[in-house]
C-alpha cells in the first residue's frame, strides 16, 4: 500500500475596498482660513483595492490611493487652507477600521505616511488628519494630490469572501 500525501490549499480572500465618498462641509459664514469671499474648495477620492488577501500565507497587504483637493478664488489672491478628515467607517474606530463580508469582518487601517504609522482619521483618540495652505489666484483653481496609504495586517483568520467599507472624506476650510 503506497502512503498518503497531504496538500494543504489556502483560502483566498477578495479584499475591496468599494469607495472613498466624497464631501465637503461649507461653511455658514465666512471662515477665516479662506480669506475673502468667493473661494471653493472641492474633494474627490480613488477607492482602494487590496486585491487578495491570503489568510494561510499570514502576509500583510498594502494599497495605497489619492484624495484630491480643488480650490478656486473668484477675487484676487485669497489665501485658502484646509484639513482633511476621514470618517472611521462601519467599523465606528480608527483603533482599528474594519471591512466587511456580510457577518465576517477584516481588520484594516489608513495611514498619513508611506510607513503606515500615522492612523489618518479626524484628529481624535490618536489619529492625525492632513493640512495645506497656499495663495490662490483669481480664477485659477489650484488642484492637490494627498495619498492615502493602507495596510491588512497579516495573520488574521478570515473566510473567504469580498470585503469593503465605505469611508467619507471631508475636508474644513
Amino acid at each position: 500500500m503506497k502512503p498518503r500525501t497531504s496538500k494543504s490549499i489556502g483560502l483566498l480572500c477578495l479584499v475591496a475596498f468599494i469607495a472613498l465618498a466624497g464631501a465637503v462641509l461649507m461653511p455658514s459664514r465666512a471662515d477665516a482660513s479662506c480669506l475673502g469671499i468667493y473661494c471653493t474648495c472641492t474633494v474627490s477620492a480613488t477607492g482602494h483595492n487590496f486585491g487578495t488577501y491570503d489568510a494561510i500565507q499570514r502576509n500583510a497587504v498594502t494599497s495605497s490611493n489619492t484624495v484630491t483637493v480643488r480650490c478656486v478664488a473668484l477675487v484676487l489672491s485669497v489665501a485658502v487652507s484646509y484639513e482633511i478628515r476621514l470618517s472611521s467607517g462601519s467599523s465606528g474606530s480608527y483603533n482599528q477600521r474594519q471591512m466587511m463580508s456580510g457577518a465576517n469582518t477584516l481588520g484594516y487601517n489608513l495611514y498619513t505616511n508611506s510607513s503606515r504609522t500615522t492612523v489618518w482619521g479626524d484628529g481624535t483618540g490618536g489619529t492625525q488628519t492632513v493640512t495645506d495652505g497656499y495663495l490662490l489666484q483669481l480664477l485659477f483653481p489650484v488642484t492637490r494630490n494627498y495619498t492615502v496609504y493602507g495596510r491588512i495586517d497579516g495573520g488574521q483568520n478570515a473566510a473567504a469572501g469580498s470585503y469593503s467599507d465605505v469611508i467619507t472624506v471631508t475636508v474644513l476650510y
